[in-house]
């Protein structure tokens, strides 16, 4: 598998490509699944339909991996917090964690119940072309417990950002729990069939750079590392989101650094070029314009040529993207020279 391999750092006869939120809005063909199920939660909780989502990019984009669909927040959910995804306002959970007596009700057990990801795992995995890798994934500790605590969405993060500076000791004890819940559970999904996983820390840039790394971080290297010594064969994919300027303290054993857009390919190709395999970052809205492509490719692979490199967006795939847009991104990153 050229992705795989690429994660490894082996020569690959091509820059390898896919895309984060690549199984969306922006195709209709998801869209008419997604109608099908009747809400987004439901569409995560049908094997079949998730499925179907999420090969949809191989066969309509050419990507050379393909990502589970599901939502981070499924793990929270089984964990015993109910939640809603409301149209137009995102996912809400209407109980955030407040006490100690929420902490200690929370499910241990959640990865048990996650069933229907691993069925989606399995259905794809048989569906999905040999030399095509199917990329598992968990949202980080930190962003999961911000979602917790904040209750959803936010600008301020003053909720939990209030825990970590007035009873750290209370976050700790979260983390250190979701930590145990998603080893078992991207340890699940690699048993089910997943060729490599991803970590997304999307609420990464909340944190001043000491909290980064020791709320968050710390984390996320614990579940690379306890994967990577159980599983050597499985690339482990970590991405903060907006930690740029930290980059000099970043540590830990495993294999692809996602960078995000707004970090410049080239000073992460400085600091962690060595280190690891890097993978990113072109500006998600460049897909508006084919010219904006063309400019953003040229620019990223001429950086990378000669280092190990991964192509992807340094965030998700907008709704409103044009396919064609998306396609010729593909193909120019596929056929360049």
């Amino acid at each position: 598998m050229i992705f795989v391999d690429a994660c490894f750092g082996k020569e690959t006869p091509h820059t390898p490509i896919w895309m984060m939120r690549q199984a969306g809005r922006y195709l209709s063909e998801y869209m008419a699944v997604r109608e099908k199920a009747g809400n987004f939660l439901n569409l995560c909780h049908a094997p079949e339909m998730a499925a179907e989502v999420t090969l949809q990019p191989i066969d309509i984009l050419g990507v050379d991996a393909a990502i589970l669909f599901s939502d981070i927040l499924v793990v929270p959910n089984e964990m015993g917090m109910e939640l809603q995804f409301l149209k137009g306002e995102g996912p809400k959970f209407p109980k955030p964690l407040e006490t100690v007596e929420d902490l200690e009700n929370l499910d241990m057990e959640a990865s048990k119940k996650l069933t229907y990801v691993y069925e989606t795992i399995e259905l794809v995995r048989k569906d999905l072309a040999p030399e095509k890798a199917l990329i598992g994934f968990a949202g980080s500790p930190w962003t999961l417990a911000t979602y917790m605590i904040e209750g959803g969405g936010t600008k301020t993060y003053s909720k939990v950002k209030k825990v970590i500076y007035s009873n750290p000791k209370y976050m700790e004890t979260l983390l250190e729990k979701l930590t145990v819940v998603l080893i078992e559970y991207l340890e699940k999904q690699i048993l089910a069939g997943v060729n490599a996983v991803q970590i997304f820390d999307s609420w990464a840039a909340a944190l001043e750079k000491d909290a980064f790394f020791k709320f968050s971080w710390k984390y996320m290297v614990q579940i690379a590392e306890t994967l990577k010594a159980k599983y050597p064969h499985i690339p482990v994919i970590l991405f903060p989101k907006g930690v740029g300027a930290y980059l000099d303290g970043i540590y830990g054993n495993f294999d692809v650094f996602g960078v995000d857009w707004g970090t410049p390919i080239e000073l992460a190709k400085e600091k962690l070029g060595d280190k690891y395999v890097l993978q990113g970052n072109l500006e998600p809205t460049r897909l508006y314009s084919k010219e904006a492509i063309s400019e953003g490719v040229s620019h990223i692979m001429e950086t990378m040529q000669g280092k190990r490199h991964i192509f992807n967006l340094g965030h998700g795939m907008l709704p409103d993207l044009d396919r064609n847009n998306a396609k010729f991104l593909v193909e120019s990153v596929q056929n360049y020279k």
